[in-house]
């Protein structure tokens, strides 16, 4: 059996791993999770806001993250909307625009009778500049934003009518995939300023953030495994949640991931087996 396995072809072994990676998704399966502190930490904070808040929903992504980061931003847009907030998409980035449109969707197509835009959200979009953007918008944003995505003057939106600044805002939530991002709206606004925010990040930007909380940042999402677990949360609180198959797409993601995981793990533990086995079978001859 050991020179089976020493002389097998390792073509064998990607098949096996494509195999493994592409059953789960096939079949839909899905694992439960286990929500950190932290993952709490960040359902609390939309959660327990009083109905009705201000949240500004910064999303700063494109569509090369859309894998690791659309479902935390989805999972976001769906928990404020059920808790009826206000909500102000915006971003730094050009390309994020479509991730905003797709975020809104949600709103129309989920929560259509309790959303009405221009009374429960706003689509601020884009305007260049980066950081320099957060450092205008914090004090008077009607400086840069007399409009929305549309067109429609601010001042004709109810929403908006009376919003000086973002310093109204009583969370900002941000999805971040660099920079600008995360750091920035950390560093210009919410620390500077003492506006309450949560972020999630793509799981190399993490790290560079867990200093941050929890003084100036709430709580921290760090890639899919923990957009998994926030939809975890939010399904338990929520159980309607569960009967929407878009709810859990983290959930999803992470199953190829755990049985991969197994996958490596195993081929490991065999491959010290026939190691040691042959080892033992050298000394004895």
């Amino acid at each position: 059996m050991g020179d089976f396995f020493t002389n097998l072809d390792r073509r064998w072994i990607f098949l096996g791993m494509g195999i493994v990676v592409a059953l789960p998704m096939l079949l839909g399966l899905s694992f439960p999770e286990e929500p950190s502190d932290m993952v709490r930490d960040v359902f609390a904070a939309v959660d327990t806001l009083p109905e009705g808040s201000n949240i500004l929903m910064a999303y700063d992504y494109d569509p090369a993250t859309k894998g690791e980061l659309e479902p935390m931003a989805a999972a976001f847009t769906r928990h404020c909307a059920k808790k009826k907030h206000k909500l102000y998409f915006i971003t730094l980035w050009p390309a994020a625009v479509p991730m905003l449109r797709q975020n809104i969707d949600i709103l129309e197509s989920e929560f259509g009778d309790d959303y009405t835009y221009g009374e429960n959200y706003v689509n601020l979009g884009f305007r260049p500049g980066n950081e320099g953007v957060i450092k205008v918008v914090v004090t008077d944003l009607k400086e840069l934003y007399g409009n929305d995505v549309n067109g429609q003057d601010l001042q004709k939106i109810p929403m908006t009518r009376n919003l000086k600044n973002i310093q109204q805002m009583d969370l900002i939530v941000n999805v971040s995939a660099g920079t600008p991002g995360a750091k920035e709206w950390v560093q210009y606004a919410a620390s500077k300023y003492e506006i309450k925010m949560v972020a999630g990040v793509t799981g190399v930007g993490a790290p560079a953030l867990y200093p941050y909380v929890p003084a100036q940042l709430t709580g921290l999402l760090g890639a899919i495994k923990a957009a998994a677990e926030y939809e975890q949360t939010l399904i338990d609180a929520y159980p309607e949640f569960a009967e929407n198959p878009a709810t859990n797409e983290a959930l999803r993601r992470m199953g190829p991931q755990l049985i991969a995981h197994i996958y490596i793990v195993a081929l490991i533990i065999l491959g010290n087996c026939i190691y040691f086995t042959d080892k033992r079978r050298g000394a004895a001859r």
